[in-house]
C-alpha cells in the first residue's frame, strides 16, 4: 500500500463518513494516487471530471498532469461524450463525477458512446449507495441494478483502500469501459498489501459452514467483522467477496453456496437488482436451494441526514448484519 496511512477518519467532502473504518488505520484519496503513478508510466491516461475534481479523489492526478486533467464543468453527458472522443484518439480517459450523475443524467451516453463502441473509458462514480446524507439526489443505491444492463460494461465495486488502488491499476490495462464505485478521502484499509484484485474474480476470505455471507463493496468489511464475532457465539460464518458485478463470478459463488447450510448477501445497494438478484439468478441457473436472506436497501428513496444513523437504520452495519445472521440461523435451526 503506498501513501501515508492515517487513522480512520472522515471524508475530505461532506463531513460524511463513507465508511466506518471499526478503528482500522486508513489512506487519504487511495484512487487519485494509484492514478497520478499510474499517470507517469502511462502517456495515455488523462483525467476528466464533472466539476467534482476534489469531491472525487481527482487531483492528485491534476496536481502531477494538470496538462492532462480536463473539467467539463456541470455537464456529466458532456463528460461522458469527451471521454469518449479522447478514447478514439487513443487516450484511456478516467472521467469522474457521482454515481448518481454518471447513471441518471448519463446513461444513453454511457450505453450508446462508449459500450456500444467497447470504448476504452473508464468512469469512476462517488457516493455509491447510502455514503452521503444528501438524500435521493446524491444517493447512487441502484447505479449497479442500471449498469448491469449495459452489455460489455465492466462493474467494479471495491472494498476498501488496498482494493481501490490495486483495482484502478488493473482497469487502467483492461481494455473497454469500466464503471467503478469510489470510497474517497480517508479508506480503511481492510485487506493487507498482498491482496490480489483481477477483474471477474470473487475471492473467498473467510471459512464457514453455518452460513455464508456473499459480500461486496464496503459491507466485505462488516461481513468480515461480523464473521469474527458471529465465531464467538459458535457459529461459523464464511465470506466470499465480489468486487466485480459485472463480469460475474458465477462459478466462485456457486461453489461456496453449495458448501454452507445458509447464505446471507451484503452490499451497499437496494437488494433489487444488484448483488442479491446476481447471487438468486446463479443458485437458480446451478440448481441450488439454499435458505438466502438479502441485507441492503429496501426499494425507495432514503431520506437526508446523518451516515452513520442511516446507515444503521437501513441495517447496512457489522451490528445488523450480526442480527440478521443470528436470526436466520435461529429460524432455520
Amino acid at each position: 500500500m503506498s501513501g501515508a496511512a492515517t487513522k480512520a477518519g472522515r471524508t475530505l467532502a461532506m463531513g460524511q463518513d463513507e465508511a466506518a473504518g471499526g478503528g482500522r488505520q486508513s489512506v487519504e484519496a487511495p484512487f487519485g494516487r494509484a492514478l497520478a503513478r499510474l499517470g507517469q508510466s502511462r502517456p495515455d491516461i488523462v483525467g476528466l471530471t464533472a466539476d467534482l475534481g476534489k469531491y472525487t479523489d481527482i487531483l492528485p492526478f491534476r496536481d502531477a498532469f494538470p496538462d492532462r486533467f480536463f473539467n467539463v464543468g456541470m455537464a456529466e453527458q458532456n463528460l461522458v461524450a469527451v471521454a469518449a472522443g479522447l478514447a478514439r484518439t487513443g487516450k484511456v480517459p478516467f472521467a469522474t463525477t457521482y454515481g448518481v450523475f454518471a447513471t441518471r443524467r448519463a446513461y444513453d451516453f454511457v450505453a450508446i458512446a462508449l459500450a456500444h463502441s467497447n470504448l476504452d473509458v473508464k468512469i469512476v462514480a462517488g457516493l455509491p449507495g447510502l455514503t452521503t446524507g444528501y438524500g435521493g439526489t446524491h444517493q447512487a443505491i441502484e447505479d449497479l441494478a442500471l449498469m448491469r444492463m449495459i452489455p460489455g460494461l465492466t462493474i467494479i465495486d471495491p472494498c476498501d483502500a488496498t482494493e481501490i488502488e490495486a483495482a484502478t491499476e488493473a482497469i487502467a490495462a483492461h481494455r473497454g469501459p469500466v464503471y467503478m464505485r469510489l470510497l474517497r478521502g480517508s479508506v480503511p484499509v481492510v485487506f493487507d498489501a498482498g491482496y490480489r484484485f483481477e477483474i471477474g474474480k470473487a475471492r473467498q476470505l473467510r471459512d464457514g459452514s453455518d452460513v455464508g455471507i456473499i459480500s461486496t463493496g464496503f459491507m466485505t468489511e462488516r461481513a468480515l467483522d461480523a464473521a469474527d464475532a458471529l465465531s464467538k457465539q459458535g457459529i461459523s460464518a464464511g465470506v466470499l467477496h465480489v468486487p466485480t458485478i459485472k463480469p460475474f463470478d458465477a462459478e466462485a459463488v456457486a461453489a461456496f453456496a453449495a458448501g454452507v447450510s445458509r447464505i446471507v448477501t451484503a452490499e451497499n445497494h437496494v437488494i433489487v437488482g444488484g448483488l442479491a438478484s446476481l447471487v438468486v439468478e446463479t443458485l437458480f441457473d446451478a440448481g441450488i436451494a439454499k435458505k438466502l436472506t438479502r441485507i441492503g436497501l429496501p426499494d425507495r428513496y432514503i431520506e437526508c441526514g446523518a451516515v452513520p444513523t442511516l446507515q444503521a437504520k437501513y441495517g447496512l452495519t457489522t451490528e445488523a448484519v450480526i442480527a440478521a445472521i443470528i436470526a436466520l440461523v435461529r429460524t432455520t435451526a
